[in-house]
């Protein structure tokens, strides 16, 4: 079934989302529900992606941006709370997803598909991707490229500097699923647990 924008509460959403200006494209695909709050999406972006939520980030719909409005800052950011994942998009529908305004990451989040909802089907899902996210502060796009020359060449100089900043090691083709899947298990909402039926006297 196809839902209108703002109609799908009692949906899931499928959204790809990639990571632009990289190639071979960085990108995952997930399950969501569509009434995700965008504060929540922006959590389940970071986690899907391997984000750490350092920096701020910011929602591009059209001409509309949704965010934390700054007052210091006449921006016309609309403000993210109380604004919903089915509000900004329907099947077929696309967005900008800004992270780190220093580092300058935009992705696009692409609706694949909507469905509708299973109870029993644990949300948020990482469903598959490809290619390990870039660390975080790296520099951008620039700054990426650069640490991937760095870290591949051990004649350089900052070869070893880079891989422990890195954590010792960096795999930028690799993608682990089940690391994917933990993080976004960490935001899933904790169940009652079943209590037993009254047993009859």
């Amino acid at each position: 079934m196809v839902y209108p924008r703002g109609s799908a509460a009692g949906s899931i959403f499928h959204l790809k989302i990639t990571l632009l200006g990289i190639e071979p494209a960085i990108w995952r695909l997930m399950a969501v529900r569509g009434d995700t709050a965008l504060p929540r999406l922006h959590r389940i972006l970071q986690a899907a992606m391997g984000w750490e939520d350092y920096h701020l980030h910011l929602f591009r719909v059209g001409r509309e941006h949704f965010g934390v409005p700054d007052p210091d800052f006449d921006d016309n950011t609309v403000d993210e709370r109380g604004k919903r994942l089915r509000d900004l998009a329907s099947y077929g529908d696309a967005f900008i997803y800004e992270y780190d305004f220093g580092d300058g990451w935009r992705h696009l989040v692409e609706v694949d598909g909507v469905l509708d909802q299973n109870e029993n089907e644990l949300l948020p899902r990482c469903i598959e991707g490809e290619r390990t996210c870039p660390p975080e502060d790296v520099g951008g796009i620039g700054g990426y490229k650069e640490f991937l020359r760095v870290i591949r060449d051990p004649s350089e100089e900052e070869h070893e500097r880079m891989l422990e900043w890195a954590g010792g090691r960096f795999d930028p083709e690799g993608f682990d699923l089940e690391e994917a899947e933990a993080r976004m298990r960490r935001l899933r909402p904790r169940r009652a647990p079943k209590r037993d039926a009254a047993k009859a006297p």
